[in-house]
């Protein structure tokens, strides 16, 4: 019997000897170029909106000549998306934990109003009525957070039902009343600070555009080179796998939406520089705009890709389509219509590069 076993056991690695011994190669021997950039695209994400803005920026340049390609533009532009860029920093968070959060921008603006009427109103110190608008735009996050996390709440619907509530809170606590620049730069200069301007050359910069170039180095640094970085992706690459890694989900969720509720109070901070008097009914169309930039940028609805940067370019590109639509001598509507495409095509782009990972 033993005798038998041990003669199939030869015949058998008489067969394994006569086996292909070639290793199988994985280097991607054989792509086509449209293969290839669609590999180079899914491990850079943000080439795609720079070479969009790239493009958009050439055509202008050509169609426009000297007005639009000139420092003061170009500035112009900044100044314009800075707002933005801000709160796109918060919803690029949102939407790396595959998540998006429709309520950034009622969070600005209720920030903002607190702010406002504490400093300019009631007569508290503008750092300390700084503070408590920072502290609102927190709890405000946090609260969203923990109903996504916690109470395992759509994000959609989650967000989508604050947004409402942070709205009416916002109305019944103003009264729908605006406070003057006039009366914010005589009562707390402090709130108008980051609207103000310092010139380099032609360019006319504001800090709200140093105070978002800083932002996007902080979080592209901490996203980047911070566990907490890595969870935040980890969580919207796949929530289940990260959980069964140690990773505690429910609390990354609830940081992240707190953070992004804090970016959303420095961008109150910001408008109220931008536009000078303290307005309820201002910046009602941030959320959006925001969620345009991140989708532009290429990060991805679905999650777990995309960086900050991306959104910073992707808000760059709208600034220069509006831009230059507008010194065209174009009609508005152009504008819209330009933004509507160009998310579709980012859309679009995207589905056709995670198509790499499938």
């Amino acid at each position: 019997m033993s005798e038998t076993s041990t003669r199939k056991g030869s015949d058998f690695e008489q067969q394994l000897d006569k086996s292909d011994t070639r290793v199988a190669e994985f280097s991607g021997h054989g792509r086509t170029p449209l293969q290839h950039l669609q590999h180079f695209l899914h491990g850079n994400p943000t080439m795609v909106p720079v070479i969009v803005l790239l493009v958009g920026i050439g055509i202008f340049g050509s169609l426009i000549g000297g007005r639009f390609f000139n420092a003061f533009t170009m500035t112009l532009i900044l100044q314009q998306v800075a707002i933005v860029g801000i709160v796109g920093v918060a919803q690029t968070l949102i939407i790396l934990t595959a998540g998006i959060d429709l309520s950034v921008g009622a969070i600005m603006v209720l920030s903002s109003v607190i702010m406002g009427n504490l400093a300019v109103v009631n007569g508290v110190p503008a750092p300390l009525a700084l503070l408590i608008g920072f502290a609102v735009g927190t709890f405000c996050g946090a609260v969203n957070g923990v109903l996504v996390a916690k109470v395992k709440l759509p994000p959609f619907i989650v967000t989508l039902g604050m947004w409402f509530v942070f709205e009416a809170v916002n109305f019944i606590y103003t009264q729908n009343a605006t406070i003057r620049a006039q009366d914010v730069e005589a009562a707390a200069p402090l709130l108008q600070f980051l609207g103000n301007t310092f010139q380099i050359g032609g360019a006319v910069f504001t800090y709200a555009v140093v105070s978002v170039l800083l932002l996007v180095a902080l979080f592209y640094y901490i996203l980047n080179n911070t566990a907490w970085g890595r969870h935040v992706y980890a969580i919207g690459d796949d929530e289940d796998a990260a959980r069964l890694s140690g990773i505690s989900s429910s609390r990354v969720l609830i940081s992240v939406y707190a953070v992004s509720g804090l970016i959303c109070a420095f961008a109150g901070w910001a408008l109220i520089g931008r536009i000078g008097s303290v307005s309820p009914t201002s910046g009602y169309e941030a959320n959006i705009q925001a969620i345009t930039a991140v989708v532009i940028g290429g990060t991805s609805l679905f999650g777990g890709r995309g960086s900050v940067i991306g959104t910073l370019v992707g808000a760059l590109i709208v600034g220069v389509f509006a831009m230059g639509l507008r010194i065209y001598g174009t009609d508005p509507q152009w504008t819209r219509l330009t933004v509507g495409a160009l998310i579709i095509l980012a859309v679009a782009a995207d589905q056709w590069i995670r198509k790499v990972s499938a």
